[in-house]
């Protein structure tokens, strides 16, 4: 039997981030509503940053792209400001909606 073809889930994450701007409109969204912990926000945010080019996220930011590694590190704590022109250089907006 021959054996399937496949990749890596990190790969086809990025992949779809890339190609999908409502996948990664969604993606987004739902790492926002994980409210318990924060640096989820920051995950989704460096792999849509990843899938679109980080260099080219930070320079349609106006950030310098080790700026924008660091902001989206682990560790990283960017400001409100980084994190709306971030979203902006993705194609993405954020919005706010009543809690439910």
């Amino acid at each position: 039997m021959k054996p399937r073809n496949s990749i890596p889930h990190e790969e086809a994450l990025i992949k779809e981030l890339r190609d999908d701007p409502e996948y990664a409109a969604e993606y987004l969204k739902a790492a926002m509503e994980d409210s318990d912990e924060p640096k989820v926000l920051l995950v989704a945010l460096r792999q849509i940053a990843r899938a679109q080019g980080v260099a080219k996220v930070a320079k349609r930011a106006h950030i310098e792209r080790e700026s924008l590694y660091r902001a989206l590190s682990p560790n990283g704590n960017p400001r409100f400001s980084t994190i709306v022109a971030i979203t902006k250089a993705l194609g993405l907006t954020l919005t706010v909606e009543p809690a439910r």
